[in-house]
Order: C-alpha cells, then structure tokens, then sequence
C-alpha cells in the first residue's frame, strides 16, 4: 500500500501543497545544486519518511538507492557517491539516496556524504525520529533542507484503512470492518500509519480464517478481532531521544500549570515507557522548590521523600509513591520567589556586587582578629528581645536590598507580613 505519488500520501497536508519545497522535489526532472535539493525529514516513525523517499525516487532520469546507518558504513557511503558521480556524468541519471535514520551516523560516516550532497552528486533524502539539530553536523544541515513530518490524524489514518481494505493492492474488499473496529486501530495506533496497516492485517487474517471456514463472504473484522491485533497502545518514547526532554518538559509545565491530571498523564507515560524512575523523582525535587517553595515548604520534603522511597522500594510499586508526590506537588499553591530569589542573588554576585563583609560578622576565634576589628560591636540575636537585633548584615554595597519577595500564595502569604517585621527590626526601621 506505499504510495505511488504525492497525491496518495495521506497526512503531512502541510508539506504537500501546491508549490510546496516537497512537491518541487518530487515533480523536478533535474538534479544537482541549481535542481533537486537534498532533504532531512524529520518525525516519529510511521508518518512517512520512506514513502516519500520512494515518492522523490520516481521521478524521471533517477536512480534509487537505500542504505541504512545501523548496518552501513563509510565505505558504503563511498561506493554510492562514486557509482553515483558515474551515473550523473555518463548516463545522465540522477541517484537519490535514502538513508534511513541518519542519526545513528557519526561524525567521520556524516562527513562522508558532504562531497556528494555539496557537488550534486547524489539527492540525499535522510530520515530521523530525533532532532536534526543535535543529530547531524552542521555543514550537512545547512545544506540541506529540513522537512518535519507530523504524526497521523484520525482523519488520516481512517482514510489510509479504508483504502488498505478496498485496493487491491490491500485487503480487495475481502473484508468489512464491524462497529468501532477503525476506531480501535486507529486509537491504538498512535499517529503511525505503519502500526494501524499491521494491525488492520493481523485482524483481517482472523476474519478471513472464520470465512474459509464458510461463515460468510466477505468476511467481517469484528471488535475483539481488533482488540487481538492491537490490545496495547503504541508507546512514542526514546529515553535519549526527544520525546523523553518533551515529556519531562510538559510533567514539569502541567505541575506548574496546577493540572494535576495531566502531571499524572505525563508521568505514567514515562513510568509505561520504562524510563528510569530515579531520574522522574528527582525532577519533581527540583520542581518542588522552583515552582512551589515557600507557598508549601512541604512539597520539598515529599519530593526528596518520594525519591528515597523510590530507591528503597523500586518499581512497579514505586508508581504509588511517584504518584503521590505528583498530586501534592500539582496541587500544592505555587511561588517561584525563592527561586527568583538566588538566581538574583547569583546575578549580583557574578556581577561584583559585594564589596567586602562587614566587620562585626567576622571570624573572631582565632588569633590576632580581635586586633583586626574583627567581631568588634557584633550583636548576639539570642540576646535581643524575640531573638532579633538591629545590625547590618549585608556587605555596605547591598544594604536595603531585598532579594526574596513572598507572594501572596498558600504559606507566603503568612511569611510575607513576618519578613516584612523581620527586615524592619534587622534595619532599624521599627521598634520592638
């Protein structure tokens, strides 16, 4: 069922419209530098990056070559820019190179394709399911053009069933799915239009065996006959790739958004897709303290909790835990003040601010200090009433300086009118 031409690709509308960097590619007669142009097509799997390969490789005066970077290596590489400069200058023909998940080359075996892309040797078409960006050397992405494919809809992958059950080229209509079955396949498939085709296959096969057995013609795909082909969701997750900075990233943004439900979303995905369960604690530590600080100094005590246990316990029954400490953290009131707080303070230290410590708050026990001034006029805060003196405490340069600003959310809000007494009292602004 791969599809002949353009206008067979189902999904990817916004790469195939008229006009389009895509299509020119496809349609072109010529190649080399002032024609065809070379292509990074970037997206899950299953959305495809292949198909369109094949699509390119059809046109006129072109010669299709496939190698993929797990089993190929600089030498391969090298034979096919060679035969390819032959063909080009001899035959007039035009190789396209599909290189399947490019980002599984080194350096050296990327370094190796530059000739070829440069002098208009080869059309390469490379694909990946990880960022083009952090996979594959600049001099090979500037000089080519990076497409991003996008996973299937519900709309696309209808269409592309419908047509695998009437083609022939498919099923030949020897088949009619029952009530729900596409929507089963096409829930399950997660945008992979390769999953939903092998799925619609195995369930098929069922049907079709009840019909050799006389039942009916054409044979019907019933519900559970779905549900025995695909009866576990596709998992789009690669713990080193993208999808795994994504998910954290949205775990992280939904705690922060106070969307408790999708913080649990986010983070069975991860716990499903077998990600270390180590790593999801300690970025809930670390949202604990910058997204929820003071406005609940509990969350932190979860958090760090909740990684312990982690360790203590491990999975499947640290998903209590690891679920636990997300409902409290997505929950709990937020403030980012004591985050703001040190990252000012950070700033103004790097930026030279703090010109010495005051005398009285130096070391005084050991010998020669007293002679120094050390210590000389320093005020012992337990003697003063509630535990608080009047002195200067902040380098000269930063006197008055207020770095922690409580909001007005969950504890801070209590916090905020005792820092206010605090700083009144240490700058001498108020009275006990």
């Amino acid at each position: 069922m791969r599809p002949r031409s353009l206008d067979e690709v189902a999904g990817q509308k916004h790469l195939l419209k008229p006009g389009s960097p895509l299509r020119q590619l496809a349609e072109s007669g010529s190649g080399g530098p002032a024609g065809l142009s070379s292509v990074i097509l970037w997206g899950p799997p299953g959305t495809g990056k292949t198909t369109l390969a094949h699509v390119i490789a059809r046109g006129p005066q072109r010669r299709f070559v496939e190698l993929s970077a797990i089993t190929s290596g600089v030498k391969d590489v090298r034979r096919v820019m060679d035969q390819a400069l032959e063909d080009r200058d001899l035959r007039g023909v035009t190789t396209v190179l599909f290189l399947d998940e490019i980002h599984r080359f080194n350096r050296a075996q990327q370094d190796a394709l530059l000739p070829g892309v440069e002098n208009g040797w080869v059309v390469l078409v490379a694909a990946t399911t990880e960022n083009p960006s952090f996979s594959v050397v600049a001099p090979l992405l500037s000089r080519s053009l990076m497409l991003t494919l996008r996973s299937l809809t519900e709309e696309d992958l209808r269409e592309l069933l419908e047509r695998a059950i009437a083609d022939e080229r498919g099923l030949g209509a020897s088949v009619v799915p029952g009530e729900g079955v596409l929507d089963h396949l096409i829930q399950l498939s997660g945008g992979d239009a390769r999953k939903a085709l092998t799925g619609l296959e195995a369930a098929a096969a069922v049907a079709l065996d009840r019909r050799a057995a006389g039942e009916e013609d054409p044979a019907t795909i019933e519900a559970e006959d779905a549900e025995r082909a695909m009866d576990v969701a596709v998992r789009r997750y690669d713990r080193q790739g993208d999808n795994h900075y994504d998910t954290a990233s949205a775990l992280i943004k939904s705690i922060r958004g106070s969307d408790v439900d999708a913080a649990l979303h986010y983070a069975a995905t991860m716990m499903e897709a077998g990600e270390d369960p180590r790593f999801l604690a300690r970025r809930l530590i670390i949202s604990a303290s910058e997204d929820i600080g003071m406005a609940d100094p509990t969350a932190l005590q979860t958090a760090v909790a909740a990684a312990q246990a982690v360790q203590l316990i491990g999975m499947p029954e640290a998903r209590i835990i690891l679920g636990h400490a997300v409902v409290h953290l997505a929950t709990a009131p937020k403030s980012n003040a004591a985050y703001l707080a040190i990252n000012e303070a950070i700033a103004d230290v790097r930026g030279g601010k703090g010109k010495g410590i005051p005398a009285h708050l130096r070391d005084a026990h050991y010998k020669g200090a007293e002679r120094l001034g050390h210590g000389k006029g320093y005020q012992y805060s337990h003697d003063a009433p509630h535990g608080v003196a009047t002195q200067q405490y902040p380098p000269d340069d930063l006197v008055g300086v207020d770095y922690y600003r409580p909001t007005e959310n969950g504890a801070e809000r209590g916090l905020r009118q005792r820092l206010e007494t605090l700083r009144d009292i240490i700058r001498g602004r108020r009275r006990r």
